[in-house]
């Protein structure tokens, strides 16, 4: 039982290292060859563990091999446009200035019914709304409407707006953090004060709290302290 725990351990600790040196952007963009790499990382984890005859090296050599032909074909993509389209494939246009590609669809095996289930799910039941219609690389579909149907936009009415600030995190789940004190420029004897007036004790009563770009405080309280502050309330 022990020599499967930590092989377990092993292995797990392995494969997380392997997805994390990918990186964020290539899980995120999640191609064929992305794809065929996780899947065979997954299998290549669970084989030492079916079995406690094979080696546990052995699943350690190739999940590292793997991933050092990640990272090659990664770098060989950046220097290569060909090799980038060979690994990754190109955009197909399926729509292009309002007329359906019907070569491009059958070169992908796409169905007309296919193309409008994509377009439904973006929002565009209508093909005449669609100026351009791109099935990327990694299988999502972009979507250009023409000019008449796109949204609205201050720009569009001359409308000069303020630029807008990402929220800063100062609790989450009941833990502070220092580092959003810091971005947001709030001391935490004022972050207390806020959860004082919110209903909150302890940083382990609020559930979140961020800052805006006025730099006003906002509290979201825990399920439970939310039900004992109504429970005061009733009793007064």
């Amino acid at each position: 039982m022990l020599i499967i725990l930590l092989r377990t351990a092993i292995l797990y600790i392995v494969a997380l290292f392997v997805i994390r040196i990918m990186g964020k952007g290539e899980l995120s963009k999640l191609d064929p060859f992305q794809m065929v790499v996780l899947f065979m990382i997954a299998e290549l984890a669970t084989l030492p563990l079916e079995s406690t005859d094979i080696p546990i090296f052995n699943g350690v050599t190739a999940m590292l091999t793997l991933l050092f032909l990640q990272v090659l074909t990664a770098v060989l993509s950046k220097k290569s446009q060909k090799i980038a389209r060979i690994l990754s494939g190109r955009p197909a246009i399926l729509i292009q200035k309002g007329e359906i590609n019907e070569r491009e669809l059958e070169r992908l095996q796409l169905s007309i019914t296919d193309l409008a289930e994509y377009l439904r799910i973006k929002n565009y039941p209508l093909f005449s709304d669609v100026e351009y219609a791109i099935l990327e690389a990694n299988g999502e579909l972009s979507v250009i409407p023409r000019p008449e149907k796109r949204p609205v936009t201050p720009e569009d009415l001359d409308i000069v707006l303020e630029r807008e600030e990402l929220p800063v995190t100062l609790i989450a789940d009941g833990q502070l953090s220092k580092r959003g004190l810091r971005i947001a420029d709030i001391k935490e004897k004022t972050l207390l004060r806020a959860m004082r007036k919110a209903g909150a004790r302890d940083y382990r009563d609020v559930l979140f709290a961020f800052s805006d770009e006025h730099r006003e405080i906002h509290i979201h309280l825990k399920e439970e302290k939310k039900k004992t502050e109504r429970k005061k309330a009733c009793a007064h």
